[in-house]
């Protein structure tokens, strides 16, 4: 990861509003869910809070959960980048921590690869090259990034310089914004899982 000399501006990352499967409790990866009823609102209740916000550049990810999320909010024309797509469970996917503990006690997906899944350092790597995107970027303005629940952690502790397994310490909610930036010109976490209600006092 490049060093930013003069940062000028915040990270903003901003997780999907609700589907059916993540109020399931259920691993969401490559399988294209919309959002459901809640979802859309939670998105519509974001657009007060970011719909004003000019920021230098806004990536989102290809799926259907994320576009729709990125247009309710009030952020046309994104710029979609396959590399945002959420972490690939393979096996997994559609299947709950709890199912999936039934046959493999203790398995979580930051120390257990998922079967035919990605892997921690392939996601890490995808995450890096996001995180190059956003650094060339951030000298101009905010960057917001419209994603998913794993990815959008491992996007956080790859901006501080920690291992994509840090991410098991970052709770998120869904249709939340996480802000990271710099403090004394160290990269750093500045707020993390505001729901919409909260957003415009940091913002």
């Amino acid at each position: 990861m490049s060093d930013i000399e003069s940062p000028g501006g915040r990270l903003l990352l901003l997780r999907h509003g609700a589907t059916d499967w993540s109020r399931d409790k259920k691993h969401t990866g490559r399988t294209d869910i919309p959002l459901n009823a809640a979802g859309e609102q939670q998105a519509r209740d974001l657009a007060a809070a970011v719909g004003g916000l000019h920021p230098a550049l806004v990536l989102c990810s290809p799926k259907t959960r994320a576009v729709r999320t990125a247009e309710l909010a009030g952020l046309h024309d994104p710029v979609i980048d396959d590399d945002l797509v959420e972490w690939d469970y393979g096996a997994y996917e559609g299947r709950t921590t709890a199912e999936i503990r039934q046959d493999h006690p203790q398995w979580t997906l930051w120390t257990g690869d998922p079967p035919g899944g990605e892997t921690a350092s392939q996601v890490s790597a995808r995450a890096d090259r996001v995180v190059d995107r956003i650094a060339a970027a951030i000298t101009e303005g905010d960057v917001l990034v419209v994603g998913h629940g794993h990815f959008h952690r491992v996007i956080a502790v790859r901006w501080i310089g920690l291992a994509a397994i840090e991410g098991q310490h970052f709770f998120l909610d869904t249709a939340t914004i996480c802000v990271l930036g710099f403090e004394h010109d160290h990269r750093a976490v500045l707020h993390w899982n505001l729901p919409a209600a909260a957003i415009g006092t940091v913002l």
